[in-house]
């Protein structure tokens, strides 16, 4: 069902392959290719998250070549960075020395994207990220370090960190809230935007423990000792299903809650659903099945699977590219100029619009629980 606020599937259809429909097939001459590439985790424990958001990027492309056929078409280049900033500084080098890629939809992750950063800067490669929040990333006040080629098409963390903090608490009587991080770039920024927001009294205590902790003892006991009904973590989703498991299983009984780095379709699979049943998350996407289910069936029909986290936001970031393609733009530079100059309307109908910085204007976080085993959508934190 259409959800109130959002456009119509006609509308979604038309969003999905941008204004590109006004182009008549070229039969008499060959196709122009057009490369673009894909960053994000596509193996490793994070994989789901990248092999979703590719999907998205391809289902666009998809639409934008039929559309197109005897005119463009457009080829995606995949770069697995596994979500991992160390892997990312690996794969980049070639990315950017590649001069047939126009344009790159990532990374993915923050880390990812910050480990990038010189290369893409260095050979003017424009990227627009579906899912990148840290702050710092566009930030002047931390030096603007992905200026001039990062852009972005969801709020930041400056959003989602207190509006994880406002899910969290949600109908809850006396919250105590406790947070852990697992001190990567997106974990610590996301609380570094939160504590500012707490309520006195509100905050039973920090953690920052290794994203590759395996025994949580040390930090259930202090959870414990802090007398905590609220729990979030804003780590990624392969730590935080052991760690809530091993919180339950220590007879914690308050709410658990994350930000978007735990929300993926695996997650679920990775704990009994009874450990799991409740936890709340925030993120800066709406599923596509919640814009419109004719628009979820139809990705379904043409990519063989449903849609999955960031699909939206991936469309949305591979349009942008597409619509300057759509204006004969073949080259690093002016697609850079043209990304840079990019007005349109989101999936969701919202305007995409990016500032000096590459920023989008304003943007909402919504929530999801879990409940039964699924994620299930809430609508937006209010």
């Amino acid at each position: 069902m259409k959800k109130r606020g959002l456009i119509s599937v006609a509308a979604a259809a038309a969003l999905a392959v941008s204004s590109l429909v006004g182009f008549a097939p070229a039969s008499h001459a060959k196709a122009k290719t057009i490369t673009l590439a894909f960053q994000g985790p596509l193996t490793g424990e994070e994989a789901s998250v990248g092999q979703d958001e590719l999907a998205g990027m391809q289902y666009a492309i998809k639409l934008f070549n039929a559309k197109n056929k005897g005119k463009y078409k457009v080829k995606v280049v995949q770069a697995d960075d596994q979500g991992d900033p160390a892997q990312s500084a690996k794969v980049a080098p070639g990315i950017a020395s590649n001069k047939k890629i126009i344009g790159l939809v990532g990374a993915a992750y923050s880390g990812a994207t910050i480990a990038a950063l010189p290369y893409y800067k260095q050979r003017g490669l424009a990227m627009v990220s579906p899912s990148a929040t840290r702050v710092s990333i566009t930030d002047p006040a931390d030096g603007n370090i992905g200026f001039p080629v990062f852009h972005r098409v969801v709020p930041t963390d400056k959003v989602q960190g207190p509006a994880l903090f406002k899910l969290a608490t949600k109908g809850v009587s006396s919250p105590k809230v406790y947070i852990v991080d697992d001190q990567s770039a997106y974990g610590v920024g996301l609380v570094d935007y939160m504590k500012p927001t707490i309520p006195a009294g509100q905050g039973a205590g920090f953690d920052s423990v290794s994203d590759r902790t395996t025994d949580w003892s040390a930090t259930i006991a202090k959870v414990k000792t802090a007398g905590a009904n609220v729990v979030i973590y804003t780590g990624y989703f392969p730590q935080a299903a052991p760690f809530f498991k091993q919180l339950r299983d220590s007879g914690y009984t308050g709410i658990l809650a994350g930000g978007d780095g735990v929300l993926s379709p695996t997650f679920v699979t990775l704990a009994p659903a009874s450990v799991l049943e409740g936890v709340r998350l925030t993120a800066g996407t709406v599923p596509l099945a919640e814009i419109d289910a004719a628009l979820e069936a139809d990705f379904a029909k043409k990519m063989g699977k449903a849609s999955g986290v960031y699909a939206a936001e991936s469309i949305d970031a591979t349009n942008v590219f597409l619509s300057c393609v759509a204006k004969g733009i073949s080259k690093r530079p002016a697609m850079l100029k043209c990304v840079k100059a990019y007005s349109g309307k989101s999936l969701t109908g919202t305007t995409i619009k990016f500032n000096q910085y590459g920023d989008v204007a304003g943007g909402v976080m919504n929530g999801f629980e879990v409940k039964s085993g699924v994620i299930k959508f809430t609508g937006a934190v209010k």
